[in-house]
């Protein structure tokens, strides 16, 4: 690393220079996953790597570098080497050694660590599916570079843009740039950014602060978590370009105190960008000043709204307030303040990088760029996925995902968290953006994506998200506070059998009405889970009201498991796994279950293997 501070934009492009020339001295790139992968021993992984390099005296052409999230969650632990691309899945300490011999030493890949997706094996990152879909451009750097390491982030461009505006442009032009781009926000309500900005850039205040939004709270989601966690600096440059456009000089990182590692990456970038001068006094060189500060939440999922996050960074409790005033005219210490989150800001270099054109080709008419999902619940490939706005749910679930895990069917998709909604299957070939989501009863939220089968209950799966919702309330205005507890209660005794005459039609207008009184989106969204299931599959809260059956065998006080004769061949796997000896017969002869011992937890049809377990 440079011995001096940055002083002007040359002094960076030369140390740019200088970086990339360094990393070019080793012949081989060992990429581990150190995020996620961490937790299934990604650490031990490195170390036995860094250990057998150099006893081989290797380590002068090879180096192991600890990266963010490489995407393809469900083959955990990762890691993926450079120049030949290999990509390798379900590794241990144990396949090193074979990994140095074959790959580092002869060129060739592994081939029973290689990505198996759709029936076929590839070692090639470039030939698996599950990335030959994408199109990365936020996520392009993470799992590709040491996150901890500034020289990475600079060796590929960072912060050169930022510098550059500092430098050479007005901040009216940036604000234009991002307008004419198209870029929304990626925090779930889709207000375009450069008009955000321009509210704030023309608010009247001799102080403005900018705030990045990192409380991601959804069940299943970890967009912001990984950019974080692989790539801070991408967000430290936006936020850099950001607080220039409106004229902000102190901004903050508010990210929940649940993500450890984003949070110690991100503080590691801050320093590490002090130190070079990109963040302070005269950044660069330039008359203009600005620092961030990271606050850490203590998971509060209304903090995620705007005015509820500035109560809890000003220390009070985190409520929601009437709007107007905004917060770009009266937010932080009733200061003008500008609030984007981390997929946002992330987004802010490349646009100005490569131009509003370059972007708004990307996407739709009124969606434009790439949205990332975190891809989870009921398919083959669980992982972190960038794809250009409008590409279809069959696009992202079977080309991307793999597919329906199990064999199963594809039921439906809750998308935008527990205030999103569920796509059913017949519009699995609709495009996902802003617009044609809510059309659908959905939101595009922040990006979490939860893929359900035909074992899924749609009405628990509503009463699993209100759950959430309603536990999550900060009670502030009466809607959300008594309405969603009411609405719990309905959707509690449906499930439990105990549903009377009209409860539907009156969850149904609670539901409407907690939208349109709430104060704040949490409540507003809140019945979103309960409207679109009851709008796709109203059928399945008929049978639960009206037949006292849950169709997908999931709500205990209304379904009894059976065996059928004809199906079963005597197998006694279920046998083995009934936790209460509820299921008798000898070999080839057909299991019962005897109902007064059995207590509904569904073992015995997840494991068997002819589809013999029903319900009725």
């Amino acid at each position: 690393m440079a011995d001096k501070k940055i002083n002007s934009i040359t002094d960076l492009q030369q140390l740019s220079q200088t970086l990339l020339d360094k990393q070019k001295e080793y012949k081989i790139r060992v990429l581990i996953c150190m995020t996620g992968c961490r937790a299934l021993g990604a650490k031990d992984i490195s170390t036995k790597f860094k250990q057998s390099l150099k006893e081989q005296k290797l380590d002068n052409q090879v180096i192991v570098i600890e990266t963010g999230c490489i995407g393809i969650c469900a083959k955990a632990p990762t890691i993926l080497i450079e120049p030949f691309d290999f990509l390798y899945g379900s590794v241990t300490p144990d396949d090193v050694d074979e990994i140095i011999e074959t790959t580092i030493k002869n060129s060739k890949p592994v081939e029973k660590l290689a990505v198996s997706q759709n029936g076929e094996k590839t070692a090639n990152i470039n030939e698996v599916e599950f990335y030959k879909k994408q199109k990365k451009i936020v996520l392009e750097k993470c799992g590709r570079i040491d996150p901890t390491k500034i020289e990475d982030a600079i060796a590929t461009g960072g912060y050169l843009t930022a510098v550059e505006m500092l430098n050479g442009k007005k901040p009216q032009d940036i604000i234009d740039e991002m307008t004419a781009s198209g870029l929304r926000g990626r925090g779930g309500a889709g207000f375009p950014a450069g008009v955000k900005w321009n509210f704030c850039r023309q608010a009247q205040g001799d102080e403005k602060y900018l705030i990045c939004n990192a409380d991601e709270g959804d069940p299943g989601a970890f967009m912001d978590r990984a950019i974080l966690e692989g790539d801070p600096h991408k967000v430290i440059e936006g936020m850099i370009i950001a607080a220039y456009a409106i004229g902000a000089t102190q901004g903050f990182i508010y990210v929940r105190a649940e993500y450890p590692i984003a949070v110690e990456h991100i503080n590691i970038a801050l320093d590490q960008a002090r130190q070079l001068g990109l963040l302070g006094e005269n950044i660069a060189g330039s008359d203009f000043n600005f620092d961030i500060e990271v606050r850490m939440g203590a998971g509060a999922f209304v903090c995620g709204e705007e005015t509820a996050l500035i109560a809890s960074l000003e220390g009070q409790r985190g409520m929601p307030r009437p709007r107007p005033p905004f917060p770009a005219h009266k937010g932080y210490l009733d200061k003008p303040t500008n609030i984007n989150n981390v997929e946002t800001l992330a987004n802010v270099p490349l646009i100005i990088k490569n131009g509003a054109k370059w972007y708004s080709d990307i996407g739709t008419e009124k969606s434009k760029g790439t949205k990332i999902f975190a891809l989870a619940g009921k398919v083959n490939n669980t992982g972190l996925v960038e794809v250009p706005m409008g590409t279809t749910l069959r696009q992202i679930i079977f080309d991307i995902g793999g597919g329906v895990s199990d064999g199963r069917n594809f039921k439906a998709a809750q998308i935008g968290g527990p205030s999103g909604g569920c796509i059913p299957a017949e519009f699995l070939d609709h495009e996902i953006d802003y617009d044609s989501v809510e059309q659908l009863g959905a939101i595009m939220g922040s990006g979490g994506l939860i893929v359900t089968d035909d074992r899924t209950c749609m009405v628990d799966l509503a009463r699993y998200f209100l759950e959430f919702v309603q536990s999550e309330s900060c009670g502030k205005c009466t809607p959300c506070r008594v309405g969603t507890k009411k609405m719990l209660e309905i959707l509690n005794n449906i499930c439990d059998g105990n549903a009377k005459p009209g409860d539907l039609n009156e969850l149904e207008e609670l539901a409407n009405t907690i939208k349109k009184a709430s104060l704040c989106g949490l409540g507003q969204t809140a019945p979103n889970p309960v409207l679109s299931t009851l709008r796709h599959f109203r059928d399945e809260y008929t049978a639960h009201v009206e037949q006292h059956k849950c169709p997908a065998g999931i709500c205990k006080e209304l379904t009894t498991f059976v065996i059928s004769a004809e199906k079963c061949k005597a197998c006694g796997k279920c046998i083995d796994v009934c936790p209460t000896e509820a299921i008798t017969g000898e070999k080839k002869t057909p299991h019962v279950i005897i109902q007064e011992k059995c207590v509904t937890c569904g073992a015995c049809r997840d494991v068997c293997p002819f589809d013999a377990v029903d319900t009725e």
